[in-house]
């Protein structure tokens, strides 16, 4: 029997929109009792804000050039982080926060991965050990950084006794795949891999957020009312498909623009990048599943895109022959929160020095531990 701590974990996504709050009670092990989830939506100001400043930041001179913007969008993150944390029940003082932050900038080529939020200040806030900084040890390490949440994925399907082998599909801003082949609880290397796999919601959102008020194509309804430009999907499929871009292990939502869309009306766009994300996305789950050699009965699909009724249509219409798709939330997980679970789940490996990422889930070169503890 190991210890048991409890853990909050805070995952702000891709789409910049709020925070998603989760408190787990865990050893870090295979015990994991699920406690509350609860998602923040961020003001107008720090969305506003957020989405103005990614899109003036495509390479590392950009983060130089906006620097000061930078640190102040930190400081407005980290103070709302504080805030969420008020609706929890700090008493005990062994808590641990793990403090994911805003991703800005991703690009492990260059050993960067920026993540907005102020670890020290969210100590000195809220009086608490506070674990972030998760991915930079894994880069260090030669590994890509992401994704970080596969052991998670592990856990739940031995928790959940998910068919294996199983393969969790998560759809955030980016797509990505973690496949368990076998449930070996100390060989991760040959049993459990992991795969960015293209956009997720990144190209639908950035498309309806510039060409209407909404934040998102709601249930994929946009969408569903327009029709494909087929020229421009076969374009946009030859730029992207075999492009060194989409080569690596882990992806930026830089990687993917939605300029070769310019022109369309809002719903045509929406069905032409919708189709165009579901293409890619299982171009690269196929690649990897190929490379694997294992077939997979049973795909379980969890993230914010699991809502877009278009995209899962899509998805489960060109899975593999007599596989089926299920919803995380079938096996009465919350499929909101499997991200924010996950970093309340590292924050207490990473306590416990315990690794976070592996060869055959990042590309590092061993077993990794991450992510920095800061205790006042």
């Amino acid at each position: 029997m190991h210890e048991k701590y409890t853990s909050i974990g805070l995952m702000s996504g891709t789409s910049g929109d709020g925070v998603d709050a989760s408190m787990v009670y865990s050893d870090g092990f295979e015990e994991l009792e699920l406690i509350y989830d609860k998602y923040f939506e961020y003001d107008r100001d720090i969305f506003k804000s957020f989405h103005l400043l990614k899109d003036k930041i495509n390479g590392e001179d950009d983060l130089k050039k906006t620097n000061v913007e930078l640190r102040n969008l930190e400081r407005k993150i980290t103070l709302f982080h504080a805030k969420i944390l008020k609706e929890f029940d700090l008493k005990n003082k062994n808590i641990l926060i793990g403090f994911h932050g805003q991703t800005i900038y991703h690009n492990p080529n260059k050993k960067i991965s920026m993540q907005l939020g102020d670890g020290h200040l969210l100590n000195q806030l809220i009086e608490k050990k506070v674990i972030y900084n998760f991915r930079k040890n894994d880069i260090l390490n030669g590994g890509e950084g992401a994704p970080l949440t596969p052991i998670f994925h592990k856990l739940l399907a031995l928790k959940y006794k998910l068919k294996l082998p199983s393969c969790i599909i998560n759809i955030g801003g980016i797509s990505n795949c973690t496949v368990i082949k076998k449930m070996e609880k100390i060989d991760h290397a040959n049993y459990l891999f992991s795969k960015d796999i293209g956009p997720g919601n990144c190209l639908i959102d950035s498309w309806v957020r510039k060409n209407s008020k909404k934040k998102y194509d709601e249930d994929g309804k946009l969408a569903q009312f327009g029709e494909i430009n087929k020229i421009i999907l076969e374009q946009a499929q030859e730029l992207y498909i075999n492009s060194d871009k989409l080569k690596k292990r882990s992806f930026d939502v830089n990687d993917f623009d939605v300029s070769f869309a310019r022109g369309l009306s809002l719903e045509d766009g929406a069905a032409t990048l919708t189709e165009f994300t579901s293409q890619i996305l299982l171009e690269k789950l196929n690649d990897l599943l190929s490379d694997l050699k294992v077939n997979i009965e049973e795909f379980v699909l969890c993230g914010g895109g699991r809502k877009n009724k278009l995209l899962v249509k899509k998805i489960k219409e060109n899975l593999p022959l007599n596989s089926k798709l299920k919803m995380i939330d079938d096996y009465n997980i919350k499929g909101d929160f499997v991200e924010s679970q996950a970093f309340a789940y590292l924050a207490i490996r990473s306590f416990l020095k315990l690794p976070l990422t592996f060869p055959s889930t990042t590309g590092c070169r061993n077993d990794c531990l991450g992510g920095e503890i800061i205790d006042n």
